[in-house]
């Protein structure tokens, strides 16, 4: 199974974390979060990145997920990195998390298609009218 790491400001990463728990009825394995504040020295923080992602790759790989693209957290991220083991998504939310943690079984390239259509997917204009489960 594909780790998940969540690299985000403040309290993002804990906060989705309980929220995908809630939608899927238990906390995931193999999920975990770094909070990233803006007193956060990079340097001192990427020991702590490192060894999340050790912890949670179970030999499948690991995807991180961050942010902002270009923010700290993301290039905390970059650093991490390794094509084919440690993969980045930037623009992280539940709807890319939930899919992810859905398909994780399928490989970490599958993971990371899964969380860019999640992500670009989860975002969508309803109105009162279109939406068929508004009350």
């Amino acid at each position: 199974m594909i780790g998940v790491l969540i690299i985000a400001h403040g309290s993002l990463g804990p906060s989705l974390i309980d929220c995908a728990t809630h939608v899927m009825g238990n906390r995931p394995a193999q999920l975990d979060f770094l909070e990233i504040s803006k007193h956060d020295d990079p340097s001192l923080v990427l020991p702590k990145a490192e060894a999340l992602v050790k912890q949670l790759d179970s030999g499948q790989g690991v995807l991180v997920l961050s942010d902002i693209y270009g923010a700290t957290p993301c290039n905390i991220v970059t650093r991490l990195l390794t094509p084919d083991e440690i993969e980045g998504v930037a623009g992280v939310n539940l709807p890319m998390l939930v899919r992810v943690l859905n398909y994780r079984h399928e490989g970490l390239h599958s993971c990371i298609q899964k969380a860019l259509s999640g992500g670009r997917d989860g975002v969508v204009h309803f109105t009162k009218t279109t939406c068929h489960h508004a009350q």
